[in-house]
């Protein structure tokens, strides 16, 4: 049994396609099928059952599945620990990041390509919840998140910084002189709104619920960065996070002037995981960037 055989499997396991699989091993797809033949003939059993429309895993295949996902990770942790020990810090760090946190997180990423110029940075733009899968199932290193209401005993979740539930509207619109905004002040205007899956959308509506506000919802966008350019070309309100405007000029983001408005921001990682040297340099940097300082200053 060879490790390109688990990992030929794990992605076909995975998409139940053998064309995906071979594509994203980067092999033709007769040689991964002839991989895993090899595989279910050393192992005795059968692993797919295959037909001219579809792939299904058998019994035995839904059993080796995880053995399989956990011995690859441990050569990937025992290949990534070598690399470190020989202070080699090279290889991939892979990024999740809440569209709220895009504009916090890029000072920190030029400066870690720029220090490390060896590592290739993949940084992932999802909402927290496809994140959150995506760092169990260890496709992505970390994520830069709100703290979720959730709380998951797998994950350990460093909070880094509090950050306000806003109004965010252009520098001339009505709202922009206030230094705080009412709920009932938003009632008078048409609101953008992020699409649900956003923690700013579910914060935003648990406040709703509790004061039974009314609020004429125009459009639902799953784009930040297209929300914030319907923003600054209306007079209509969304709700982020204040630090989706990081660095953006032309906005205002308002405080809305409520009791649970705070939300704590986190970078949240696997329990009991081998660290990689690279996930540490970055988590330095983006605690000292200025972005993350000013935020901790309550700027």
């Amino acid at each position: 049994m060879e490790i390109r055989q688990l990992k030929y499997f794990v992605a076909t396991a995975e998409s139940l396609n053998f064309s995906e699989a071979a594509k994203r091993n980067y092999v033709t797809q007769s040689t991964l099928s002839q991989q895993i033949k090899q595989l279910e003939n050393e192992m005795g059993v059968q692993l797919f059952e295959r037909n001219n429309r579809s792939v299904f895993l058998t019994e035995a295949g839904k059993e080796l599945l995880p053995f399989a996902i956990d011995a690859i990770h441990a050569v990937d942790n025992c290949q990534q620990r070598i690399m470190d020990l020989q202070h080699f810090l090279t290889g991939t760090l892979n990024i999740g990041v809440t569209y709220s946190f895009s504009p916090i997180v890029m000072e920190s990423i030029f400066t870690f390509m720029e220090r490390f110029p060896k590592v290739k940075l993949n940084v992932y733009h999802k909402s927290v919840e496809e994140l959150m899968e995506m760092l169990h199932c260890r496709k992505v290193d970390f994520v830069l998140s709100f703290k979720p209401s959730v709380i998951n005993s797998e994950v350990e979740s460093q909070v880094i910084f509090e950050n306000h539930l806003s109004a965010i509207v252009n520098s001339n619109h009505p709202l922009a002189s206030k230094d705080v905004v009412e709920l009932s002040d938003l009632e008078r205007y048409d609101l953008a709104l992020p699409s649900h899956g956003f923690q700013s959308r579910s914060t935003f509506e648990e406040l709703q619920a509790q004061h039974k506000n009314k609020f004429r919802v125009r459009i639902e966008l799953n784009d930040a960065n297209i929300l914030l350019k319907i923003i600054k070309q209306s007079e209509m309100v969304t709700i982020l996070s204040e630090s989706s405007i990081h660095n953006l000029d032309g906005f205002k983001a308002i405080p809305i002037n409520c009791l649970n408005n705070k939300m704590e921001v986190c970078i949240h990682i696997l329990k009991d995981t081998y660290r990689k040297k690279s996930l540490t340099e970055f988590i330095e940097i983006l605690n000292n960037s200025n972005a993350v300082m000013l935020r901790k200053q309550g700027w």
